[in-house]
């Protein structure tokens, strides 16, 4: 797949709260991480006045939606609860709205307590790494809020995700459970869903890129792609390299993502994931 016009048509526009956002263009997403422990960040600039500080250059280098967590999900990682996930994040939420209340603010969480809270301080979209499986209240809950729901592909749990991988058929078999996902979503009314082919999670590096060069594929399912690809394993592993040190190899990847029709691209270095949008938009 080497030009944007060779990719199946997806649907373009999602609502929440009143409003629209255009995905036709792709988008950027900011990672906010509100966790002692992520893979990169490793809680720098975790409390809310860092945050506030991180979502501010996020708006201004061009985030059109920022991501805000309170569990660490890098494998190995142990599931919190909603009370100790709403300390971490609600206070950030609720800044965050009402400094930046044009800016379309996401929480990542896979506790159904955890999505209602946010959304009443504030947030617009649900980004679930679980896309249900963990919490049997979410879709209901997100069916509820009406808002848009970011359904993530993810094998076992952020602890035993990669405790030895295995697929018969990786693409298919990630693409065959997001289909069944949108297909429970839509029959609770969630009309607006983004899916994830959730890189890293349940994968190995060999599974990570057979997704990303069939990334085009998952397009038959009509809803818009979102591709978290920023800094992880199957880039530094790849590059012999570290977390610190996979910009370069994450920028290279992001271009892919476009090519292969990705409309969403979460990520820790939003100015050069900008930049490469906006060459990506010069492509034929």
């Amino acid at each position: 797949m080497s030009s944007k016009n060779t990719v199946l048509p997806v649907q373009s526009l999602i609502q929440s709260k009143g409003r629209l956002l255009d995905l036709s263009t792709p988008v950027i997403m900011g990672i906010l991480n509100a966790t002692p422990d992520s893979f990169y960040t490793q809680g720098k600039d975790s409390d809310t006045d860092g945050l506030l500080r991180n979502a501010e250059k996020m708006l201004e280098e061009g985030a059109t939606i920022l991501d805000v967590g309170g569990a660490s999900t890098r494998p190995g990682a142990e599931l919190i609860s909603a009370d100790e996930e709403l300390k971490r994040i609600l206070p950030a939420v609720e800044a965050i709205n009402k400094r930046f209340p044009e800016a379309w603010l996401s929480v990542d969480t896979y506790n159904a307590a955890t999505a209602k809270e946010s959304v009443a301080a504030g947030a617009a979209i649900i980004n679930d790494v679980s896309a249900g499986s963990l919490d049997d209240n979410m879709l209901q809950t997100v069916a509820e809020l009406k808002v848009p729901y970011i359904a993530m592909h993810m094998r076992g749990t952020p602890q035993t995700m990669q405790n030895d991988p295995r697929y018969d058929d990786v693409v298919f078999e990630v693409r065959n459970y997001l289909r069944k996902t949108v297909d429970a979503c839509t029959e609770l009314g969630i009309t607006d869903i983004i899916i994830d082919p959730g890189f890293g999670f349940g994968k190995t590096k060999e599974h990570n890129f057979a997704l990303l060069s069939q990334l085009h594929t998952f397009r038959m399912l009509g809803k818009p792609i979102l591709a978290g690809i920023s800094r992880k394993g199957m880039i530094w592993k790849t590059l012999g390299t570290t977390p610190e040190e996979a910009l370069n190899g994450t920028t290279a990847l992001h271009m892919v993502a476009l090519q292969q029709g990705a409309n969403i691209l979460r990520v820790h270095d939003v100015k050069e994931a900008v930049e490469v949008v906006k060459l990506w938009g010069e492509l034929g």
